[in-house]
């Protein structure tokens, strides 16, 4: 049994790469929906955040408002970290107790499940891991990209990519590292190929590296 983590700076195209592994048979694991469930109204870490952050983050229904949380941690370095300390822990719990029914078998009998956490190195999950994968694409791509799909400011853009662990610093971790600098298809098939030559499975072309 394999456990990777698959890993990449915002707006990377790591959720594209996800889904080709979820296809070829990995189970996947996507820290961005465990995160929103540890923060579901009356849970521990809805709780913490309510008193750190205060009711203005919250919607009329009691959810949390994540681009209103969003926007008020990313402006500073100093919230931000306050909600990691909040809710990193709470997540690598829920992502242990995943990993442990997996590796006893209790997960349909799969061979490989993927780790899908954009904060994965960060918050120090890299350590419960097999394999870390990082997708990456150049600095100026990313920065359209997230401007795109976000529909932020240049200078909102940069100030999120500033917020994260630099590309070439997450790139040190990782056992392979897939160029998404192409568009879908070629990523698609880069990962395919990529999941025949690790697996043995019907499966593209991407850059490998060796762990340092």
């Amino acid at each position: 049994m394999t456990v990777i983590g698959l890993t990449g700076s915002i707006a990377s195209g790591k959720s594209l790469v996800a889904e080709v592994l979820k296809e070829k048979g990995a189970v996947l694991i996507d820290a961005d929906v465990v995160a929103r469930e540890v923060v579901e109204p009356g849970t521990e870490g809805w709780r913490q955040i309510r008193t750190e952050f205060g009711d203005a983050i919250l919607k009329p229904d009691g959810t949390v408002n994540r681009k209103e949380l969003g926007n008020m941690v990313f402006a500073s370095p100093g919230l931000l970290k306050k909600l990691n300390n909040i809710v990193h822990p709470i997540i690598e719990k829920e992502v242990i107790g995943k990993i442990n029914l997996f590796r006893a078998g209790s997960v349909n009998g799969n061979e490989v499940m993927v780790i899908d956490a954009p904060l994965l190195i960060e918050a120090g999950m890299h350590r419960l891991v097999d394999e870390v994968w990082v997708v990456d694409i150049p600095h100026e791509v990313r920065v359209r990209r997230l401007m795109e799909r976000d529909r932020l400011t240049r200078e909102q853009a940069l100030g999120r990519i500033k917020s994260q662990m630099p590309a070439e610093e997450k790139k040190k971790y990782a056992g392979i590292v897939i160029d998404n600098s192409g568009d879908r298809h070629d990523t698609r098939k880069a990962v395919a190929e990529l999941w025949e030559r690790r697996f043995g499975k019907p499966g593209v072309e991407t850059v490998e590296k060796t762990k340092n």
